[in-house]
């Protein structure tokens, strides 16, 4: 199968990593636990916040961890070795789900509440400057003219 590269045009420089996040990010994966994801604070779209179901599971058995810009919420129940079962309809399931995070995204808090573990995520506005390149030259530079760094 060959590859189709999306990120090939030579004015899309040092996106590779980029189309490697998609791939990742478009691999099928299992539905559970169900979650949600909802913008917060108006249009900008300056925080999110991602919901799982996660009934059943306590504080203990749920971590919340951020690995190379990759947001992993992971669940492990622990088997009670006490109890015998006539039926089991609920089974005791491991999870781990996985969120690619855009960069400058931080991770706000982690709070679990009637069976819903809820993320909040922001993204600072980020400062916009304009940066001024000099160019070199073999010819002496006339001192008049300076480069300067103008902020947005």
């Amino acid at each position: 199968m060959t590859r189709v590269m999306q990120f090939n045009s030579p004015f899309l420089l040092g996106f590779d990593g980029l189309e490697r996040l998609l791939e990742r990010a478009a691999k099928a994966s299992d539905g559970y636990p169900p979650y949600n994801v909802e913008q917060l604070g108006g249009e900008k779209g300056e925080a999110l916040r991602i919901t799982l179901a996660v009934a059943g599971f306590s504080r203990d058995e749920l971590s919340v961890t951020v690995e190379e810009n990759q947001l992993v919420i992971r669940g492990r129940q622990l088997e009670d070795e006490e109890r015998t079962y006539l039926h089991r309809g609920i089974a005791a399931r491991q999870f781990q789900r996985s969120f690619v995070l855009a960069d400058g995204m931080e991770v706000k808090g982690a709070r679990l509440e009637n069976g819903l573990l809820m993320i909040d995520l922001e993204r600072p506005e980020p400062s916009r400057t304009v940066r001024t390149i000099e160019i070199e030259s073999s010819e002496p530079a006339n001192p008049s003219r300076r480069v300067t760094r103008d902020a947005v």
